[in-house]
């Protein structure tokens, strides 16, 4: 399983449900009574479970140290575990979700097959798409350069992270009735006046540091020098945003399009 900084958590999901949660109605929240998220990290999602639920949240993760900001930020239950073989009796929920897991297991199958014996009504899975990720920015450069760094990084990356239509799928090989997909769109916006988090993206874009987080994934995509050029390209866009941002004319916009698949426990409720 791929692993992640606290950091990066709170930069990729910042936002992701402030607009809209209405395409977790086939959760059914406000009818749930205890709920697991699967592969909680920092509890981004746990925290938006709560708020939308009367139910009892608890957060699962194999990583002690993401575990430890949920429960600061959250106040909720922590459990570490593997969501493949999670520390829980059959049916000890009604709902088990997760968000962003799937796209970063080896096999999403296992985690699938364990969340169904553990719940007694639905299942359910928040996963972006990556590859239909779509960018706009006012430096030309960062268009193109952000498609080829996505081509490159689903090439190399080992797990599935663009599973479009074939999460619905496995949702139904895990016996799971009644699948239903929704789309979520999270819409990201950087424009003046930059707030902190806008200015430390741009300045690891001049540094090359944000491309050097999927280095291991994009080296085994591209040859030394396709991935020094590219890396050499993404340090001068970075310092064209840099002095957009100083001019006060840079904006940028990315919608990331996550899929929300819900099913059912056969013979839940």
């Amino acid at each position: 399983m791929r692993t992640f900084s606290p950091e990066y958590l709170r930069r990729t999901r910042e936002g992701l449900w402030e607009r809209s949660t209405a395409a977790l109605s086939d959760l059914s929240l406000p009818d749930r009574d205890r709920i697991l998220d699967a592969g909680a990290g920092t509890g981004e999602f746990a925290g938006v479970l709560a708020r939308e639920s009367p139910a009892e949240v608890i957060c699962l993760d194999a990583d002690a140290d993401l575990l430890g900001v949920a429960r600061e930020e959250t106040g909720l239950e922590t459990v570490r575990g593997d969501a493949t073989r999670p520390p829980f009796v059959s049916d000890a929920f009604d709902l088990v979700a997760c968000q962003a897991l799937l796209v970063n297991l080896p096999e999403p199958a296992a985690a699938l097959d364990a969340f169904v014996g553990l719940s007694s009504d639905r299942v359910a899975a928040v996963e972006p798409d990556n590859a239909d990720v779509s960018v706009d920015s006012t430096v030309d450069s960062e268009v193109d350069l952000e498609r080829r760094v996505r081509t490159a990084y689903i090439r190399g990356v080992r797990t599935d992270v663009a599973m479009g239509g074939r999460l619905e799928r496995l949702f139904r090989e895990a016996g799971l009735d009644s699948v239903r997909t929704r789309r979520h769109y999270h819409r990201k916006i950087v424009e003046p006046p930059y707030d902190r988090a806008s200015l430390s993206a741009a300045a690891r874009k001049a540094s090359g540091a944000g491309l050097a987080d999927h280095e291991a994934e994009l080296r085994r995509a591209l040859a030394t020098a396709e991935y020094d050029e590219l890396r050499a390209a993404w340090r001068e866009m970075g310092r064209s945003v840099v002095e957009a941002m100083r001019e006060g004319t840079y904006r940028r916009v990315e919608v990331v399009p996550f899929d929300v698949v819900v099913g059912r426990v056969a013979d839940g409720g």
